[in-house]
C-alpha cells in the first residue's frame, strides 16, 4: 500500500506570548549595555523596561533588569545569546523562579485648581503617592508600586490636569533567602 500525500499545509504550532523579567549581571564597562540592547534590536526582540545600576562597587558589577515578551522558545534564544556575551557573567529569569518583587516608581506633574487639585491629592492618598512639590497650581507625585498599580495611577491622574510622567522602568529581585 502506498502513502498518501495531502494538498493540505501541516497544521500551524500557534505558541503564546508572555512577558518575562531577566535579571542580568554583568561587568560594569563601556558598551555593555550598548552589546545587551543591540542583541534585542538587532533580532527584532523589544524591551519593555530596562533598569541598570552598579551593584558591586569594588568589583565594578552591575545589573541589568529587562522585561521582555516573547513565546517560549524566543525566551530561552534570547537568555542563551545574552549568556554567551562576553561581560555577561549570569542570566535568571524571575519569571520562571517563582514569584518575584517587582516595584517601579514615577514622577507624576499633575496641573489644576479647583475640583481638579482637590482629586488629584484624593487619588494620591488613595495610592499612597508621597507629594515631592507642591505650589498653588501644580503636584509633583511620586509613586513606587507594580508596572500595572504606576499605570492606573497615570491613567486617572490624566483626567485630572496630567502635565508630565518619568518612569524608572522596572526594579525586580527573587523572593526567599537565595541571592543571584
Amino acid at each position: 500500500m502506498s502513502q498518501m500525500s495531502t494538498h493540505y499545509p501541516d497544521a500551524t504550532r500557534i505558541e503564546t506570548v508572555n512577558r518575562h523579567t531577566l535579571a542580568i549581571v554583568v561587568d560594569n564597562e563601556p558598551g555593555v549595555l550598548a552589546r545587551i540592547a543591540g542583541l534585542f534590536s538587532g533580532r527584532g526582540y523589544n524591551i519593555e523596561s530596562l533598569t541598570v545600576t552598579e551593584t558591586e562597587h569594588e568589583a565594578h558589577i552591575s545589573r541589568i533588569t529587562i522585561v521582555t515578551t516573547g513565546t517560549d522558545s524566543i525566551i530561552e534564544q534570547i537568555k542563551s545569546q545574552l549568556g554567551r556575551l562576553v561581560p555577561v557573567h549570569r542570566v535568571v529569569d524571575l519569571t520562571l523562579t517563582g514569584d518575584a518583587v517587582e516595584r517601579e516608581l514615577c514622577l507624576v506633574k499633575v496641573v489644576g485648581k479647583g475640583d481638579h487639585r482637590v482629586e488629584a491629592m484624593r487619588l494620591a492618598s488613595a495610592f499612597g503617592a508621597r507629594t515631592l512639590d507642591a505650589t498653588l497650581t501644580s503636584f509633583v507625585y511620586e509613586l513606587t508600586g507594580s508596572t500595572e498599580e504606576v499605570e492606573r495611577f497615570i491613567k486617572l491622574m490624566t483626567a485630572v490636569g496630567l502635565v508630565e510622567v518619568s518612569r524608572t522602568g522596572v526594579a525586580a529581585m527573587a523572593r526567599g533567602a537565595e541571592g543571584m
